[in-house]
């Protein structure tokens, strides 16, 4: 086999359909921008803006739309062979409004099944996944079958080598739920989130690191205060807990006994969608440089934001230098 890779992600993949005006609503745009989307892929694509050696495994529609997700792919310097193409499904699009600072609806069009949820067990590489330096999953991953069975299959065979990180990555509609991921945030978030939770446990079980924000560390754990959900995580077995708190910036408690409390980034907010993939992407890099957790936490909260300030994802992920010069600029 080859050297291994700095960073293996696995999960969605997709078309974004990004309005070119903002503060429109999407009924009355009238161009788009067509990107390469997909949170776990943003992540690949993130690391490798950063000089990390990174792949996705995924699947796409046996389209025109798979054809550019591959290219777009190899542009950005991410292996694509895990990327394969399922022809009874379409590749999936995601529309967006923008409405800054803080209103970003997404619209999936992931029916009626997404590719990337038909990764099945056989499929995977595992000495690949096993030798990885980072290996990448996410929650979406695990909401239907075979893609739920793929992506535990890849932890256990995995067994905790290196760095295993499970990214929360709360959807409530791919569960069956509406609104918010919270109680209070939609007729059957509750219900979604008890779906998930059996799930993500198991996950849990494998990963070395959890990072998400509270409403997604709530899925996992209950939980909605940052340092009870961080305790809870580390108490499921991971030896990192990330929690994302938006404007109150970001906490990260280790095993150890480690904390980091970091405030955000001020920056004038154009799309936010992107910045947590960003975010992932820059958290990996650290994890590589095997950077404190402080430093490491400003380093992604200032990717981030980066991204925050400009139009698209994939292609607005920073690189090294712009990531310093921001840094430096504070």
């Amino acid at each position: 086999m080859t050297e291994p890779y700095d960073l293996i992600t696995m999960g969605r993949i997709g078309v974004d359909i990004y309005p070119l005006q903002t503060g429109v609503p999407l009924a009355q745009v009238e161009t788009f921008g067509k990107f390469l989307g997909g949170s776990a892929t943003n992540v690949a694509v993130a690391a490798a803006r950063l000089g990390r050696r990174s792949a996705v495994i995924s699947r796409t529609g046996s389209d025109p739309f798979g054809d550019y997700l591959h290219q777009a792919l190899r542009d950005f310097g991410v292996d694509d062979r895990w990327v394969t193409p399922v022809d009874a499904y379409p590749t999936p699009v995601t529309f967006c409004e923008i409405f800054p600072p803080d209103d970003f609806p997404l619209y999936f069009y992931r029916r009626p099944k997404a590719p990337d949820l038909a990764i099945r067990p056989e499929e995977l590489d595992q000495d690949a996944i096993s030798a990885a330096r980072i290996f990448w999953i996410t929650g979406t991953g695990l909401c239907e079958e075979p893609s739920r069975s793929a992506t535990l299959a890849a932890l256990e065979a995995r067994a905790k080598r290196g760095t295993t990180v499970f990214d929360l990555d709360w959807r409530p509609m791919f569960w069956g739920g509406e609104g918010g991921a919270s109680g209070d945030g939609g007729a059957s978030g509750a219900a979604a989130m008890a779906t998930a939770r059996p799930y993500y446990e198991a996950a849990l079980r494998h990963a070395t690191v959890a990072v998400g924000n509270v409403d997604e560390a709530e899925v996992a754990t209950g939980l909605r205060d940052p340092k009870a959900c961080a305790q809870a995580l580390l108490d499921m077995g991971v030896e990192l807990a990330v929690i994302k708190q938006g404007p109150k910036g970001v906490l990260a408690v280790h095993r150890d006994g480690r904390t980091a409390e970091v405030p955000p980034t001020p920056v004038e907010v154009v799309n936010g969608l992107g910045a947590g993939d960003s975010f992932g992407g820059s958290l990996c890099h650290g994890l590589l440089a095997g950077w404190d957790l402080e430093p490491m936490m400003r380093y992604a909260n200032a990717a981030g934001a980066i991204v925050a300030s400009r139009l698209a994802c994939s292609s607005a992920m920073p690189t090294a230098d712009e990531v310093d010069a921001f840094l430096a600029g504070r």
